[in-house]
């Protein structure tokens, strides 16, 4: 189960910091997905802890990249070192454990075309879309973590444990966090106009 994986990976996590490089450390060999998956859970929840969506996305991009071309990824030193608060970013993690234990049961192989090897590159490219949604400078505004940060779970369960329909929910819920954002660049900009106007 992908939460136990979790919670055995998070509670793994001692001293006043954590570094990027300890987390892929003690992540062993699926620590890529597994990694993708624990960047998103601190957004799962309304709580903000400066600094962690840049760097969770940024792994999250580079992570992708590197399962993409089907190699060991190669992450940015300022990036695999920046120390994170481990007192602060413990519990909200072990609160999105909490959502990854309600999907566990849902999880089970099936539509194994979806999470094979010739769906490796398009699967990738698609988490590292949504990484690349997750670093948005959107933070103040309600959701804009929330929303990549679904879709970036339900992919990674599906991968993890290869279950196809996970992966399709989670391509679903990267759409709806593009659609989100359109609604409101659209609204931004109507704004401006009328303020302009």
């Amino acid at each position: 189960m992908l939460s136990h994986l979790l919670t055995t990976l998070i509670d793994d996590i001692d001293g006043d910091t954590v570094t990027l490089r300890a987390l892929l450390e003690a992540s062993g060999r699926q620590g890529m997905l597994l990694i993708c998956a624990l960047s998103s859970l601190p957004f799962l929840i309304p709580v903000s802890i400066p600094g962690v969506s840049t760097v969770f996305g940024a792994a999250i991009v580079l992570l992708a990249c590197a399962l993409f071309l089907n190699r060991l990824p190669w992450l940015p030193q300022r990036i695999l070192d920046k120390p994170l608060d481990a007192a602060r970013l413990k519990p909200v993690l072990h609160k999105g454990v909490a959502v990854v234990r309600r999907i566990d049961r849902w999880v089970q192989p099936r539509w194994p075309a979806l999470t094979g090897w010739t769906m490796l590159r398009v699967n990738s490219a698609m988490l590292a879309f949504g990484g690349l949604l997750l670093m948005a400078p959107l933070g103040p505004i309600p959701f804009s973590n929330t929303a990549p940060a679904v879709g970036i779970l339900l992919l990674t369960v599906g991968l993890v444990q290869r279950d196809g329909l996970f992966v399709l929910l989670g391509y679903l819920g990267l759409v709806l966090s593009v659609a989100y954002f359109s609604v409101l660049g659209y609204l931004a900009w109507t704004g401006g106009s009328m303020l302009w106007g």
